[in-house]
């Protein structure tokens, strides 16, 4: 696994809260197409404008958002809906480049925000991380919950990143008014989670998980600061796997695992012909006996030395005295043979 900042975190996710999470498919960047639009474009095709304590966040919401705060006092700032005739001609307005957010409603724009986030072509929190964020949510220890939260906000792409920061930022602001607006932490994310973290399908409609997504709408309005801030344990970890080097020591070296296929391939390689190895011969002695009669010479053996007949037998086979010859040795019968071969030693010795 290649180490980078976002497999460092997912490791993390993983053996500090359990929590597995998939690598985001990462989007490509769509051709920007038509004019200024800005209801239902993506956010890489939207004009945007960079600052520096978020990156780059769309040049509407920060005005939409500006707006707002010179108004924050408004009552049910959120809450009411503004007028669907007038909303209608400032979305018009907006999407030829036009600048009417001056001369507008707070209440308008509001709704002219929660419709900006809720027709975006794919939601700011990416689908594929939200069962992610409800088992953060579902952990039981609440450090737990708000650690695990903000590292699942570091594995956002930088664009989704950027305008959440910049919105959680926002929605802060304006629950610390809340003595005056009367819109809390927990109203902001009740009316939020629609459009920030929309249920895929019917199953996640139910009571409970819906529940869920406005608690972790919640902890990020009530920590801003912590979205999209890499821990300092973690930094750490990053730190020391990117400058680590492991030994070049034979000793400390892994040695390499052989595949099934480099084995098999070796296998068919044909061996190299060894020399032969040159032993010294022995010489085994031999034992030389009396030639006085012209008898061969016997080697010792382990057959002389178990079987002392040998030696009988090898008389009784050669050319004897009075005409006694192998043939007709071998055509007596045992008994007979062993008494003729007896007869003939007594001669010899005599």
């Amino acid at each position: 696994m290649k180490v980078t900042d976002h497999n460092v975190i997912r490791f993390h996710l993983h053996v500090l809260h359990g929590i597995t999470v998939k690598t985001l498919d990462k989007k490509t960047a769509r051709m920007f197409v038509g004019g200024p639009k800005i209801f239902g474009v993506p956010l890489e095709n939207l004009p945007r404008i960079y600052i520096p304590e978020f990156g780059l966040v769309p040049c509407f919401l920060a005005d939409a958002c500006s707006f707002l705060l010179e108004r924050v006092g408004t009552v049910g700032i959120f809450r009411k809906p503004g007028s669907l005739y007038r909303i209608k001609i400032l979305r018009v307005k907006l999407n030829r480049g036009e600048g009417c957010l001056s001369t507008a409603l707070p209440y308008d724009v509001a709704t002219l925000i929660k419709q900006f986030c809720r027709e975006l072509p794919e939601p700011l929190f990416p689908t594929e991380i939200h069962n992610a964020l409800l088992l953060a949510q579902a952990l039981p220890n609440a450090k737990d919950k708000t650690s695990a939260l903000q590292l699942l906000s570091c594995l956002l792409p930088a664009r989704n990143a950027s305008c959440l920061h910049y919105l959680f930022n926002f929605l802060s602001r304006v629950c610390n008014r809340c003595t005056e607006n009367l819109m809390t932490s927990s109203n902001l994310a009740t009316i939020f989670a629609p459009c920030l973290l929309p249920p895929p399908n019917q199953a996640e409609m139910s009571e409970g998980r819906l529940e869920l997504r406005v608690l972790i709408l919640r902890t990020f309005i009530e920590n801003p600061h912590l979205f999209g801030v890499i821990p300092k344990a973690v930094l750490d970890s990053m730190e020391f796997l990117n400058n680590f080097h492991p030994p070049k020591d034979g000793k400390h070296t892994r040695k390499r695992r052989h595949s099934f296929k480099e084995t098999l391939s070796a296998k068919t390689v044909p061996r190299m012909r060894a020399k032969p190895k040159i032993y010294p011969t022995v010489q085994e002695p031999v034992v030389q006996e009396p030639s006085c009669e012209g008898r061969k010479t016997l080697r010792r053996s382990n057959g002389v030395s178990t079987f002392s007949n040998v030696l009988l037998f090898q008389t009784c086979m050669s050319t004897g005295e009075q005409g006694f010859t192998p043939a007709m040795a071998l055509l007596e019968s045992p008994r007979n043979r062993s008494e003729s071969c007896k007869t003939q030693l007594e001669r010899l010795k005599r």
